[in-house]
């Protein structure tokens, strides 16, 4: 075995942003300069049977680099940011032991913050209570499990991610299972970590990325994205796959919308999703921002980061 690479030179580059900003395409670049193996971050493209409607990074990216957590679990798998946590701290001291250099890519900010801050620990749920939520889920809707939370738990309530199924039956499940908040759990102490953390965040202004998102939408449909959501119509009411984009194909499969209002929803949707992320990650301070194209200054701050770890290291 070889030796592992010290502590001190660690380091785990974060690369963050909304959806469709370029994230895949620099990821790739940044892992065949460094030779730096590729972690995702992406609460969906963990999932096996969703390839196009995720996004997930070509073949060839796939060959070339070695990929974590894409096509990792099969979509009626429950799985949390914790358990993600857990999983690639596990996958990084391996990383470590041969390479100085790994990346941290998507744009789950929860997966992102569980890795890199650690998560407060929650309680155990017994799989009844958890297929009760997911019952309620199925038959009610989104909007039922929100107002349950409204009431048992206002302030979590006020923060979440209204358009996230899984956070609000997370929550609802530790909620049923101690008869307390889920906020109480939530104390936001961060957890010690083996590894330096580069936080670098790809923006785009807004009209040229919105034109992306419409045109990838329209790439991914061209592609057979709606076959994909034929086959897992059956399975449409997993937690996976509540999801933007699968959610206004199933409703075009199920008859209830036609398909010029199936194209649009999806577009507008994905537009609203990029700005909750923007959202998400612009109530952190520690993230250096960069266009995505800008491929040299980013490298050059990466190499000189690296520099100053090692400078004050011998210091």
């Amino acid at each position: 075995m070889a030796l592992a690479i010290p502590t001190h030179d660690r380091l785990l580059i974060v690369l963050a942003g909304p959806t469709a900003v370029g994230k895949t395409e620099l990821a790739y670049q940044l892992a065949k300069r460094y030779d730096a193996p590729i972690l995702s971050a992406d609460s969906r493209q963990i999932y096996r049977q969703m390839d196009i409607g995720t996004a997930k990074p070509p073949a060839y990216m796939l060959r070339e680099v070695p990929h974590y957590f894409i096509n990792h679990i099969d979509i009626d798998t429950p799985y949390s940011a914790g358990q993600f946590a857990r999983e690639a701290e596990e996958v990084l001291h391996r990383i470590f032991e041969e390479h100085s250099i790994a990346l941290l890519v998507g744009g789950t900010g929860l997966y992102i913050d569980a890795l890199c801050h650690g998560l407060d620990p929650m309680p155990a749920v017994t799989a009844e209570v958890r297929q009760s939520v997911l019952n309620d889920l199925a038959q009610y809707g989104i909007t039922y499990l929100l107002e349950e939370l409204k009431t048992k738990d206002p302030e979590y309530y006020r923060r979440v991610d209204k358009h996230n199924p899984r956070r609000i039956s997370r929550a609802l499940e530790v909620i049923r299972q101690t008869g307390m908040p889920f906020s109480s759990f939530r104390q936001g102490q961060p957890s010690p970590r083996h590894f330096h953390t580069l936080y670098i965040l790809l923006m785009r202004p807004r009209d040229e990325l919105y034109r992306r998102i419409d045109a990838r939408v329209d790439d991914m449909l061209a592609r057979g994205w709606m076959e994909e959501a034929r086959t897992l119509f059956p399975h449409r009411h997993l937690p996976a796959l509540q999801t933007v984009g699968y959610r206004e194909l199933f409703q075009y499969l199920a008859g209830n919308i036609d398909w010029t209002t199936t194209v649009e929803q999806i577009k507008r949707q994905t537009r609203r999703y990029a700005k909750r992320q923007w959202t998400w990650f612009f109530r952190q301070n520690h993230w250096s921002v960069f266009h995505p194209l800008h491929h040299s200054r980013i490298s050059s701050y990466i190499e000189h980061i690296h520099r100053t770890m090692a400078r004050d290291f011998i210091r």
